[in-house]
């Protein structure tokens, strides 16, 4: 059963002043309206989009280079993007709206919260995680996204054979993340039981993954499927 606890006390980000600048401001102001979602209660994407296509959030889009970069190449499909930070919501609107783009809408706010409350059962064919906080000091680690719960609310999410695909330039995160998403059942790891799949050429390089790169992390990347009931 997926959990629908009302809090978490702990969360997997801070909130932190960041400084936008004016063109992140103005895209904000001028763009929001248009692929921004507000309000309370369950999306209808049908609705949102107009139709109905192969629908995939991305989880923490940063400044959007993935979410724009998937979704310019793939207008067959419906792209949601979760964030907090409104600097990088501000370069990701002005992304969009110079690409014409529209097959992305942006929502503000904590995943968890976003995904208990804004989406659907069953409603996602692919949910991306690509990078997440490492939170890497040992007495963080609590804030770490990846855990069972979550993973749960994500399988009970993505309609059965959906794709949930991680990557992380932390050993110890995929490790923690590898082990936390075989334990759920309602997930099969493509890559094969305690293995890791190569990067390929789905996902575009982000800037996190290049810095990682620079600093000699290797990339871990990891694909999950949610289980077709027999």
């Amino acid at each position: 059963m997926i959990p629908e606890a009302r809090h978490r006390p702990v969360r997997s980000f801070v909130r932190r002043s960041a400084r936008m600048t004016p063109a992140q401001r103005a895209a904000i102001e001028r763009r929001w309206p248009t692929y921004g979602l507000e309000g309370a209660g369950v999306l209808d994407l049908d609705a949102v989009f107009g139709r109905r296509a192969t629908r995939v959030m991305e989880i923490g889009f940063g400044n959007g280079e993935t979410l724009v970069s998937l979704a310019e190449s793939h207008g067959e499909c419906d792209y949601l993007g979760v964030d907090v930070y409104e600097p990088g919501i501000g370069r990701a609107l002005a992304a969009v709206a110079e690409k014409h783009l529209t097959n992305v809408r942006l929502l503000r706010g904590d995943a968890v919260d976003v995904l208990r409350e804004r989406v659907a059962p069953a409603s996602l064919d692919t949910v991306l995680l690509l990078f997440p906080d490492p939170w890497p000091k040992k007495r963080h680690h609590k804030r770490r996204l990846v855990k069972a719960d979550f993973v749960k609310l994500v399988a009970g999410r993505l309609v059965p054979g959906g794709r949930f695909h991680l990557a992380t330039d932390w050993q110890d995160y995929a490790e923690t993340m590898l082990a936390v998403l075989e334990s759920e059942d309602a997930f099969v790891n493509l890559a094969g039981q305690g293995n890791f799949c190569t990067r390929g050429t789905h996902r575009p390089m982000t800037k996190f993954e290049r810095r990682g790169r620079r600093l000699g992390h290797g990339v871990l990347d990891l694909r999950f499927q949610r289980r077709v009931p027999a």
